[in-house]
C-alpha cells in the first residue's frame, strides 16, 4: 500500500502520474518532494517512477512492502516527522506499524488500542527505528552482563538493536551493505567491490542487496516464501537506477543552476569506484587522497543573487567540511590500527572521503562514539548494554555493539558504517540511532566529539550546506 503524500496528491490533481482507482501507478522523472529545507529530487535512469514494480509490493502476511520503510519522499528512507503522520492519519494501523519489529518490544504489549499503539511505537514515530533482534555470536569474544531496556526486551541471547532504515537510493557508491554489514555477502560479511572499467559497482554488489530483498522480505514483509529471483533482481534493478540528492533550497534557491552541481542529474555521473579517495593509501589505482570532498558549490554560484546571504552560508560551510582541521582520536577503526597514530590530523573527507557522495569508499566500520551511553546527544530512550570480555573481563557498557553481534569481536563493539550523505534534509533523524534530531545536533555532536572549536556561525553554516546535499 502507497501511502499518499500532499506532493503525490498534487501529481494527480495535475494529471502528471499514471492512476489507476484512488492510487498512482507512476510518478514523473525528478518529481519534486518538500522538506523542511527545500525540494529532494529523484533522477531514474530508466525514466519516469514506476510504482508497480515488486519494491512497491505486499510480497509477505503483514501487508508492508519495502517503500512501507524507504519512502520516495524521505530520500528511499523514512523521517520520523513522516513516521508520526502515518500514525495519526491511520490511528497506528499502516503496514508500517507491526510490533515483529516496529514496536519497541515485541512481547508485554498492548496494541489493541491507538493510545496503546501509539506507546508500542514511540521509537518509531519519534526517531524512526525499527527494532532489530539480533542474537549473540557463537564465537563471540565477549558475553552479555545484563541489558536494562526501557521497553521490556531485555534479553541476553538475543538483543534488541534499534537502528534506522537506510536509504534505497545511491547504491552504486556503497561498500558495505547495512549499517553492520551483515548482509553483505563475502568474506568476513562485507563486500569487496573491484574497479571496473567505467568505475560501476560489479555483480557481487547486486549479490548483496539481491540478498538482502531476501531477508527484508522474509523477515520485515513476515513472508512465508521468499521473493523469487525475478522478482529480487527486479528490486535491485529499480534501486541501483535511482540516484537522489537535494535539488532546491528554500533560502538558496536552485542548487543545479549557474554553476552548481548539486541535485541528482549531477549525482547519477558521478564517477567512482571502490577506494576512489581512501586518504589512508587503500585506493588501487595509487592516487593520492584529496580532502576537498564536494566540489558543488562555487563562489559565482554564491555571488549569482547578487551576494545571497543562504547561498553564501552553504559554500562556506562547504569550505568548512573540506578543510576544517580534526584531530581524530579514540576512533576504533582508525587508531587502533597498524602504523596509525593515536592521534591523526585530518579532516570531515578523512571518513567520508568518496567524492560529491560523503561515504566511505572502502570498507571502513569505525566506532566514534554514537552508541556510546556518554553520546553527548543524550540516549536515555535506547537499552544499557553491559558486555564483558570473557578473556580480561573487562567490561563495557553500549547502546548498541554493532559489528561485534556480526563478528564476535571485542574491537568491533561500536562500530558501524558511515552512510551516503545525501539527501539529508528529507531523512531527519540522523545516526543510526536517530540520536541527531537535526543536521545542528549532527554538526554539534562532531564538534563536542572532536573538541572542533566550532563558532556558532560555523556550526550554522556547516549544518546549512549538510542540508543542501
Amino acid at each position: 500500500m502507497l501511502i499518499l503524500r500532499a506532493g503525490i496528491l498534487s501529481a494527480l490533481l495535475l494529471g502528471t502520474a499514471t492512476v489507476v482507482g484512488a492510487e498512482p501507478t507512476s510518478l514523473p522523472n525528478l518529481f519534486p518532494f518538500p522538506n523542511p529545507h527545500g525540494l529532494l529530487q529523484t533522477f531514474n535512469e530508466s525514466g519516469k517512477l514506476d510504482l508497480t514494480g515488486p519494491f512497491f509490493q505486499s510480497l509477505g502476511t503483514n501487508g508492508r512492502s519495502c517503500a512501507s520503510c524507504h519512502q520516495a519522499s524521505d530520500a528511499w528512507s523514512v523521517s520520523a516527522a513522516h513516521v508520526a503522520q502515518r500514525f495519526e492519519q491511520t490511528r497506528g494501523l499502516d503496514p508500517i506499524f507491526r510490533t515483529n519489529d516496529g514496536s519497541n518490544c515485541d512481547h508485554d504489549i498492548d496494541t489493541s488500542s491507538v493510545h496503546g499503539r501509539r506507546q508500542a511505537y514511540s521509537l518509531l514515530t519519534s526517531r524512526g527505528l525499527i527494532r532489530i533482534a539480533l542474537p549473540l555470536p557463537a564465537n563471540a569474544e565477549f558475553e552479555v552482563v545484563s541489558v536494562n531496556n526501557p521497553y521490556g526486551c531485555s534479553e541476553t541471547s538475543t538483543l534488541s538493536m534499534y537502528r534506522r532504515p537506510l536509504p534505497t537510493t545511491n547504491l552504486r557508491f556503497l561498500t558495505t551493505v547495512m549499517w553492520d554489514g551483515r548482509e553483505s555477502s563475502s568474506v568476513n560479511g562485507f563486500s569487496t567491490i573491484p574497479i571496473t572499467p567505467t568505475g560501476s559497482n560489479p555483480d557481487n554488489l547486486q549479490t548483496d542487496l539481491r540478498h538482502q530483498s531476501v531477508d527484508a522480505t522474509m523477515g520485515h514483509a513476515q513472508a512465508t516464501t521468499p521473493p523469487t529471483p525475478l522478482q529480487q533482481q527486479q528490486i535491485v534493478t529499480f534501486q541501483l537506477g535511482l540516484s537522489t540528492a537535494q535539488a532546491f533550497d528554500f533560502g538558496a534557491g536552485s542548487l543545479e543552476a549557474h554553476g552548481a552541481r548539486g541535485g541528482p542529474v549531477a549525482l547519477s555521473n558521478q564517477f567512482f569506484y571502490v577506494g576512489i579517495n581512501d586518504p589512508l593509501g587503500q585506493n588501487p589505482r595509487g592516487t593520492a587522497f584529496n580532502p576537498v570532498i564536494f566540489t558543488l558549490f562555487t563562489p559565482s554560484w554564491a555571488d549569482e543573487q547578487f551576494h545571497n546571504k543562504n547561498r553564501a552560508s552553504i559554500l562556506r560551510g562547504q569550505t568548512l567540511f573540506n578543510s576544517r582541521p580534526i584531530a581524530i582520536t579514540g576512533v576504533n577503526g582508525i587508531n587502533d590500527q597498524p602504523n596509525i597514530p593515536p592521534t591523526l590530523p585530518g579532516t570531515c573527507g578523512t571518513c567520508h572521503d568518496s567524492p560529491n557522495v560523503g561515504n566511505h569508499s572502502v570498507i571502513a566500520p569505525l566506532n566514534i562514539g554514537i552508541a556510546d551511553v556518554t553520546n553527548p546527544l543524550g540516549v536515555n530512550y535506547l537499552p544499557f548494554i553491559t558486555l564483558r570480555h570473557k578473556t580480561t573481563r573487562t567490561e563495557t557498557t553500549t547502546t548498541d555493539p554493532g559489528r561485534a553481534l556480526v563478528t564476535g569481536k571485542w574491537a568491533d563493539i561500536g562500530k558501524f558504517k558511515g552512510p551516503i550523505l545525501r539527501g539529508l534534509s528529507a531523512r531527519a533523524p540522523y545516526f543510526h540511532n536517530g540520536s541527531a534530531e537535526s543536521l545542528k545536533d549532527v554538526v554539534e555532536f562532531y564538534n563536542v566529539r572532536f573538541g572542533m572549536g566550532l563558532t556558532e556561525s560555523e556550526k550554522a553554516d556547516l549544518a546549512e550546506f549538510l542540508s543542501t546535499l
